[in-house]
């Protein structure tokens, strides 16, 4: 094992389920969202706003390649539309890299992310059946690229621990 990519929609639970995978596997952790904002110095949502979508995925497409290439072995969480931009998909398997699609219904990710949004700006302010139009076609859109993953867990109805354990299931 050399890396292990956590990928799928916001609030599937890439960032949770990364961090108890790595303590369990005593690996280090990477939330690449939280490494783009910490080089930048700035959230996600302020580099979205002065410097661009395209200069982020750039530079999310960057730092993505980079700690595929560090000799670590890391849990990478990545972003949920990571996979979307810049090639990232093809980036999914190769030698040492396992992937692993969170996979999450629009319900569970409507029930996660609701009473969330005020943490997340880009669903910020969004009544529920506006969050379930947001959600639905970016759904749909992203399936293809998050279907690119080396394997696929279903999480519904499963728990935080569970879905940790059918990873390191899967890694055995």
């Amino acid at each position: 094992m050399k890396k292990i990519i956590l990928l799928g929609y916001m609030g599937s639970g890439k960032s949770t389920i990364a961090r108890l995978l790595s303590e369990k596997l005593s690996v280090k952790c990477m939330d690449l969202d939280a490494v783009v904002e910490e080089i930048e110095q700035m959230s996600i949502s302020e580099i979205f706003e002065k410097k661009g979508e395209i200069y982020f995925r750039k530079k999310e497409h960057l730092l993505f390649k980079e700690l595929l290439q560090t000799k670590d072995n890391l849990v990478i969480s990545l972003g949920g539309g990571t996979p979307c931009y810049a090639g990232n998909h093809e980036l999914l398997n190769g030698d040492n890299i396992q992937s692993f699609y969170l996979k999450t219904s629009l319900e569970v990710l409507l029930s996660r992310l609701k009473n969330k949004s005020h943490k997340r700006p880009i669903i910020h302010g969004k009544t529920e059946e506006e969050l379930r139009e947001f959600i639905a076609p970016h759904l749909f859109e992203r399936s293809y690229f998050y279907q690119q993953a080396t394997h696929i867990i279903d999480t519904d109805g499963l728990s935080k621990e569970q879905v940790v354990q059918k990873i390191i299931s899967v890694l055995r």
